[in-house]
């Protein structure tokens, strides 16, 4: 079955469905190639956010997170720049091999649980969107995403996981999408991250945008570091590729940086370390919304499996403490909102939370360098 997108989108959407079920990354391609003129007939978001909400009125209420301000000082003389984090969970993985144990299988259709995503992507309207665990890039989020007015770039896992789920849609891997309107791409750099002079599984794009706005560089960067307990230290050296990379394409710092990533990395651990001490000066932003700005938020990950109940705070938005500003993040959900069951669930499709903060430029980036 299709999921219909409205008079204005469900024609393509349903070519697209039909034509990119599965294959290899070359296949989704050439087939978008030929498709795209008719890609190029935009999307109202608004209808958009309305055929989602169609597809989803049996579905439970949706969860209500409210912004925390946290500008102080006096107001910027420019828009703000809305950044979005997210692990949307992969498809074929959530279906597949995370035996989220608590999650009922009809939770994970994808007809429905695409629609969940991009009715999140849709309520907080980024910018900027920096996504991990996409494996339905061709079939879904390239061809609506261009349509609302974003540049796409993806980048897959060379030996993602998903490929050993039977019916796969292909490998998994980060996502970045700007608005053509607010930026300029000047740069775009697709990184495979190194451990130990070794090439790993693991990637990063990094993307250097020049706001219309203000005529201001910044740089953007979104990353996946490898999963799982034991493999700190190969975490660590694969942190350390991506700083010693981003330090290359900033110029030593010189272009305000934001990273966006699931680090699967708990705050205790060195990778962490490496990047709050980074000669790049960057900062967590949700460490902001603590009392007192110095702790991390007590999860951004909950689920259950076999082996039990996790927990964990994994993904982060760093940015560049010396050249730009936190306006604001959003709130993270409560643990009376997630429920007993945890996540993904009917009314949230991941088991990472999104996170959200809108940035300011600060009006003199080297005074704290």
């Amino acid at each position: 079955a299709v999921c219909s997108m409205g008079n204005s989108t469900s024609r393509l959407y349903s070519v697209l469905a039909k034509t990119l079920s599965s294959g290899a990354v070359s296949q989704h391609q050439d087939c978008l190639e030929q498709l795209d003129s008719a890609r190029l007939d935009p999307i109202d978001p608004k209808d958009l956010l309305e055929e989602c909400q169609v597809v989803l009125q049996k579905r439970p209420p949706r969860f209500r997170r409210s912004f925390v301000n946290l500008k102080k000082n006096a107001a910027s003389n420019h828009r703000p720049i809305r950044v979005m984090q997210w692990n949307i969970l992969a498809q074929a993985l959530g279906e597949g091999k995370d035996n989220f144990v608590q999650c009922p299988m009809e939770a994970l259709k994808w007809e429905e649980r695409k629609c969940l995503i991009l009715e999140e992507i849709l309520a907080y309207k980024p910018d900027i969107l920096c996504l991990q665990e996409v494996d339905h890039y061709f079939d879904t989020f390239e061809p609506l995403l261009s349509r609302l007015g974003y540049q796409c770039t993806f980048f897959p896992k060379p030996w993602s996981p998903c490929l050993d789920v039977e019916r796969n849609n292909g490998p998994d891997g980060c996502a970045m999408f700007f608005l053509k309107e607010r930026f300029e791409l000047v740069n775009s750099a697709n990184i495979r991250l190194t451990a130990m002079k070794l090439k790993t599984n693991q990637v990063a794009i990094a993307q250097t945008l020049k706001c219309h706005e203000t005529g201001r560089l910044f740089c953007i960067a979104v990353t996946h570091l490898k999963a799982r307990t034991g493999w700190e230290r190969f975490r660590s050296a694969q942190g350390c590729d991506l700083l010693q990379n981003l330090k290359n394409i900033t110029q030593g710092a010189k272009i305000p940086l934001i990273v966006c990533g699931d680090f699967n990395a708990e705050p205790t651990e060195e990778v962490y370390r490496e990047f709050s001490n980074s000669s790049l000066n960057l900062n967590s932003a949700y460490k902001l919304l603590s009392p007192d700005g110095q702790s991390e938020p007590p999860y951004t990950t909950w689920k259950i499996r076999p082996s039990g109940e996790c927990r964990h705070t994994l993904d982060y938005i760093w940015y560049s403490q010396h050249a730009l500003h936190v306006n604001s993040a959003l709130g993270l959900l409560t643990e009376e909102q997630i429920g007993p069951n945890r996540l993904p669930s009917f009314n949230y499709p991941s088991d990472h939370l999104s996170l959200v903060c809108d940035f300011s430029f600060n009006q003199d980036p080297d005074r704290l360098l």
